[in-house]
């Protein structure tokens, strides 16, 4: 448990792209219940022994739903990573048209910075830009990348998250990044799963030099729990697990994986993943899991047709 990380991207906000939320959200989704549905999954996750919870400043509530069950529950054991960079706008619709707006600069650092250190103050061990790629202005802004490398210098990890087909160029790219002769980052959370693999070389690279290395959409924005191919099927089938399981099986089975990061939406979903944890992958299986790797282009133009729902 200690290379799983719990999301919150599909528990703090009404409308998100995950597949399989529908039946596992409450069905009346207002602030209240949503924070409820956050309370028992994060309830079940530490229970379980999960002691790392990731979020975000656009993942609606997250960070007011966490801080919430922090003091509530009274855990002192408990790591939060954030992230910066989009500002959720969706009014806790399910219809609005659009849910989050990204900005890459140093106000929206700062204001966002501020915000999540109200919240969760000390908790945050790691803030992360929220989906750096190559043209992002942050990496020629010298305002910003000092104001993180200042972070940095006082003891706050500071970290990116990649998204698209690129993912491979932005974190050769930001690990580059220096300031007085040592590197901002120290960190990096991107996409890779049985069908997205493209970032595997970058990111074991990164686990090499000494970076850590955390992995996001493990399920493929729940296509591999919700629409798994025969072969991840036939792999569940045979350990006696679910699809599920088995997808977040394949990114731990990774060396060069540090943390894991679910996102069920659901206390019986958080236990699925979980199961994962149990699944021991054989060559065969590896084999099988490495044929479905699909082109990175056409994955994430996919990925971009995904309704927010």
């Amino acid at each position: 448990m200690d290379r799983i990380a719990l999301g919150l991207a599909a528990l703090g906000r009404p409308a998100y792209i995950n597949l399989g939320r529908d039946g596992a959200l409450p069905p009346v989704r207002d602030v209240d219940s949503m924070r409820a549905a956050t309370f028992a999954v994060l309830d079940d996750a530490y229970a379980a022994g999960v002691r790392h919870v990731d979020v975000a400043r656009s993942y609606g509530r997250s960070e007011e739903f966490l801080a919430g069950w922090l003091a509530e529950r009274g855990h002192a054991d408990v790591e939060v990573s954030s992230k910066w960079g989009y500002a959720y706008v969706g009014d806790w619709r399910l219809d609005a048209d659009v849910h989050e707006v990204k900005e890459h600069s140093a106000t929206r650092f700062a204001t966002q910075w501020a915000e999540t250190l109200s919240l969760l103050g000390n908790r945050v061990v790691l803030y992360q830009v929220h989906s750096l790629t190559v043209d992002s202005p942050l990496f020629t802004d010298e305002p910003l990348v000092e104001a993180l490398a200042e972070l940095s210098a006082n003891g706050v990890a500071v970290g990116f998250s990649t998204s698209g087909p690129a993912q491979a160029d932005a974190i050769e790219r930001a690990f580059e990044l220096e300031v007085a002769g040592q590197p901002v980052f120290s960190a990096v959370q991107s996409t890779w799963n049985v069908l997205e693999r493209s970032a595997g070389r970058a990111l074991a690279a990164a686990h090499a030099a000494g970076k850590r290395v955390l992995v996001k959409e493990t399920l493929a924005n729940g296509r591999l729990a919700v629409e798994a191919p025969k072969a991840v099927l036939d792999i569940a089938s045979a350990h006696g697990t679910g699809p599920d399981a088995v997808a977040v099986a394949a990114v731990l089975a990774q060396e060069w994986v540090d943390t894991a990061v679910i996102g069920p939406a659901s206390p019986v979903q958080l236990e699925a993943n979980l199961r994962a944890t149990a699944v021991e992958l054989g060559a065969a299986d590896r084999d099988a899991l490495a044929g479905l790797a699909e082109d990175s282009g056409a994955y994430w133009r996919h990925r971009s047709s995904l309704a927010w729902d």
